[in-house]
């Protein structure tokens, strides 16, 4: 496994295109680019991109990425404005992040509400908030501090541009958990609503015909510990919870961008699902691994 060691930051990284079309054909080209997303997010054309999904910085956390829980509703704003701008009047913005507790200032000890103080100043800004995931780690890692347990969760925070974004349920759903002698035995029943106390229960007629199960908002998906070809990154995420949200948000051959492309995995997961996708990565070591396990990927899909 490659290590890295990460070194100071240019303020600007490579050139951004001068035009908005070059600038996206590039990030989609590239599949992961060296460069800073506050400089290249504007850049990109307006209503061009079906799906922003990320996971940000957490507040306070990698020793590459130091925020104070304070001021990260201040230090994101930009971004998610320029995403905003960049969305698509179907498109969508993803966003995984996780509660810290805080080591300083007078909420010491507690749970910072930086988190739930980002939904509200999206909201306000324009994005509308369709709903919370809740990604269930099966394999979390003990904590080191009490008076709590493991952290085993984190959130997945899902916002539209527009009032009707695309969706496709079907796309992800899983298989039914009751038996297939009861999956026939209801779907002879042609009176599927039943009466309750409290009214009309909901008709269970059509419950079995779409082939699986709704997931529901819970998505259980183990963490990845820098298992990757070729990736040392020290917060990969795991494939399946990218797999999840593209392709529930996005149609084959739409757009796809990370923000925070890290190790690649969003770009990864997309090009597999026949998206069309790109990331940026502010810090080279991390972009360069990123670029190369993308292309071992693109070289292990035309093999098979």
């Amino acid at each position: 496994m490659t290590s890295v060691k990460l070194q100071p930051v240019p303020p600007l990284g490579p050139a951004i295109p001068k035009t908005p079309q070059a600038a996206l054909a590039l990030l989609l080209d590239e599949g992961v680019t060296w460069g800073d997303a506050s400089l290249w997010l504007p850049a990109l054309p307006e209503k061009s991109v079906d799906l922003f999904f990320t996971s940000p910085p957490y507040a306070d956390q990698r020793a590459y990425s130091r925020i104070h829980p304070d001021r990260y509703v201040e230090w994101f704003l930009p971004f998610a404005r320029a995403m905003y701008e960049a969305t698509t009047d179907t498109g969508s913005m993803v966003i995984n992040i996780k509660q810290r507790v805080a080591k300083d200032g007078p909420l010491k000890g507690q749970r910072h509400p930086y988190v739930f103080q980002l939904v509200l100043a999206l909201q306000n800004m324009g994005w509308r908030w369709v709903e919370e995931y809740v990604w269930q780690k099966p394999n979390a890692i003990p904590g080191r501090f009490g008076p709590r347990t493991k952290d085993s969760f984190e959130h997945v925070f899902h916002f539209a541009r527009g009032t009707k974004p695309y969706f496709d349920l079907n796309a992800i759903r899983v298989p039914y958990k009751t038996t297939p002698e009861e999956i026939e035995r209801r779907k002879l029943d042609t009176n599927g609503r039943r009466s309750t106390a409290a009214g009309f229960g909901r008709d269970r007629v059509q419950t079995y015909s779409y082939g699986g199960a709704d997931p529901g908002n819970v998505i259980p998906v183990s963490q990845t510990y820098n298992q990757h070809k070729g990736v040392a990154h020290t917060a990969p995420m795991p494939e399946g919870l990218a797999e999840f949200f593209v392709k529930a948000m996005t149609p084959v051959g739409g757009v796809v961008i990370d923000p925070f492309a890290g190790s690649g995995t969003t770009a990864v997961v997309a090009r597999r699902l026949a998206r069309r996708a790109g990331g940026l990565e502010l810090h080279e070591e991390f972009a360069a691994l990123a670029q190369e396990r993308i292309a071992l990927t693109t070289l292990d899909q035309a093999v098979s």
